[in-house]
């Protein structure tokens, strides 16, 4: 599975700010969907627990970024009803820090192809494009102007 990991390096690349030490990523619940036939292409579903430890920053730090991920890398958790893409929970240790746990829903398609006689290659299929799932926000990819422009989330 590739999107945990792609998750992890924006959150290291942003909130984070590198402290990997910070994050523990799991995964629940997980299934693989396949049918019977001609080829052994497949679906993962899963949930991805990401939690974060003694995290100091605003909340609004994580969660801009993993919207963003979101929206280029599983959009359909954006149309869910009733419009809440996942859930989160937070234990406070203290007046400026807490522990917080976030929980998406994720799938990952991969197609499998024979490439000898006892040889296989699996391809991740990447979710489709869009443009830009937030347009008032920065008029590119939310995704890219955190990584490209070294965004910052300022607390109101």
């Amino acid at each position: 599975m590739q999107k945990p990991e792609s998750l992890r390096q924006l959150l290291f690349a942003t909130a984070l700010g590198g402290q990997a030490e910070k994050l523990a990523t799991f995964i629940d619940r997980g299934r693989v969907e396949c049918r019977r036939g001609a080829n052994l292409t497949f679906k993962y579903y899963y949930t991805l627990n990401l939690v974060v430890q003694g995290y100091a920053g605003s909340v609004d730090a994580l969660m801009v970024p993993i919207l963003a991920w979101v929206a280029e890398q599983q959009p359909d958790l954006l149309d869910r009803a009733p419009n809440e893409p996942f859930v989160f929970e937070s234990e406070l240790l203290d007046a400026d820090t807490a522990d917080v746990s976030i929980e998406l829903e994720l799938s990952e398609l991969v197609l499998v192809e024979r490439t000898g006689k006892s040889e296989f290659k699996a391809t991740h299929v990447p979710e489709p494009i869009i443009a830009d799932a937030f347009p008032g926000v920065c008029g590119v990819s939310l995704l890219q102007g955190l990584l490209d422009d070294g965004m910052t989330i300022v607390p109101a």
